[in-house]
């Protein structure tokens, strides 16, 4: 094949997987052909009525009023374009979405893309952080905080452009300096919510907004729960900060967990109804507790490379003592003071050791000698007024 046939064939699938995004929603069936056939054999079989597939019927319907070369161009006015299997930037983790079980396992037909950076490179380190809409005080600054210390890290933070989580995860990741990602529901030209209009533009201008519908398209109600296995896929793994029993976001960390990625819950109160669902996520054995940034970071980073830190626990100068200086510690009195012979009798220990252990109590201030014998310190109290 010659570059100049080559290219009209190249052009020729990107018309047709463009016009598919019109026509068809993601389809199990459908993707398929498209895979084995090419786009343009299936949108000629839509045509003609010999695509043997369930809604032939109805997408066949819309092929008539179809205009992808409108779409191409209006994407191209918003400063978007259409990336599609092929392109050095498609990003080949979404070929694993052939493989789910249900009838939206369908690979793309393309990417509606807006913004400046390679769509490849800016999942090949990337977490999705994804939540409820009606959000509490609590999780928006979880999810805040787990963007930005990703975003501090390197990775991309994925979300939905929605209220709630979503926008408290996208504006973390901005904060840090860092590159985030909205994986919308409608075109990417579409502000929804509209609320959320400022807040998509500063993504499409730190990261990416993307979409597998046309410029144009509104949202609608089940293509939310469609495009979070997009969200799955593109990520190493999901974070899910807050949700009820019966929230969207869980069908991301199903999707998540069929792909083979890692999924991640944040706890919250038992008593608090947005966190039924991340709390019942926790009993699944497929799903791992994080309640920081560094533990999302070392469970989908590199082994070896992206280790957290271990927690810091409170010094307290009982840690380092040997056994019987702890037995002895233990029987000195709060209020009164006693003599070595009564911390021996308490302690079990031989009054030679009390009397060695207690001159090296004194010495750390454990201890305070006094002109009756031996007591614990008074504890320093706050201002006037104060704890």
């Amino acid at each position: 094949m010659n570059a100049s046939s080559g290219g009209s064939s190249a052009s020729a699938d990107r018309r047709a997987r463009a016009l598919l995004t019109r026509i068809a929603e993601p389809d199990r069936e459908l993707s398929k052909h498209v895979v084995s056939d090419g786009a343009v054999r299936a949108v000629k079989g839509l045509r003609d009525g010999t695509l043997k597939v369930r809604n032939a019927l109805h997408w066949q319907a819309r092929v008539a009023g179809a205009r992808p070369e409108r779409d191409l161009e209006a994407a191209r006015a918003c400063g978007a374009r259409f990336v599609v299997p092929g392109d050095d930037e498609w990003p080949s983790a979404l070929d694993d979405l052939a493989d789910l079980d249900d009838e939206y396992a369908s690979v793309p037909y393309g990417l509606w893309v807006r913004g400046d950076l390679d769509l490849r490179a800016v999942f090949a380190r990337s977490v999705a952080i994804v939540g409820a809409r009606a959000s509490t005080a609590y999780g928006e600054y979880v999810a805040a905080e787990f963007a930005l210390g990703a975003a501090e890290r390197g990775w991309t933070v994925v979300s939905g452009g929605a209220y709630g989580i979503d926008g408290a995860a996208h504006r973390g990741a901005i904060s840090g300096g860092g590159v985030t990602v909205a994986v919308l529901a409608c075109g990417v030209d579409v502000a929804y919510p509209r609320g959320h209009s400022a807040l998509i533009e500063r993504v499409a201008a730190a990261g990416l907004v993307i979409s597998e519908w046309p410029p144009g398209c509104a949202p609608m109600r089940h293509r939310f729960l469609v495009r979070n296995r997009v969200i799955a896929a593109l990520t190493a793994g999901t974070v899910v900060v807050e949700a009820a029993s019966r929230s969207g976001s869980l069908s991301t960390a199903n999707r998540a967990r069929d792909l083979g990625r890692h999924v991640m819950s944040v706890p919250g109160p038992i008593t608090a109804t947005m966190s039924a669902g991340t709390n019942a996520l926790l009993k699944q054995p497929w799903a791992s507790c994080v309640t920081s940034a560094a533990d999302v970071i070392e469970l989908v980073g590199a082994i070896g490379d992206d280790l957290a830190p271990p927690p810091e626990v409170p010094q307290d100068p009982r840690d380092d003592l040997d056994p019987v200086s702890r037995r002895v510690l233990d029987a000195v009195p709060v209020r009164m003071a006693v003599g070595p012979a009564r911390i021996a009798s308490a302690a079990g220990v031989e009054i030679r050791q009390v009397t060695r252990c207690l001159g090296a109590l004194a010495a750390r201030g454990l201890v305070m000698g006094t002109d009756s014998g031996w007591r614990l310190p008074p504890k320093p109290t706050g201002p006037r007024g104060g704890p």
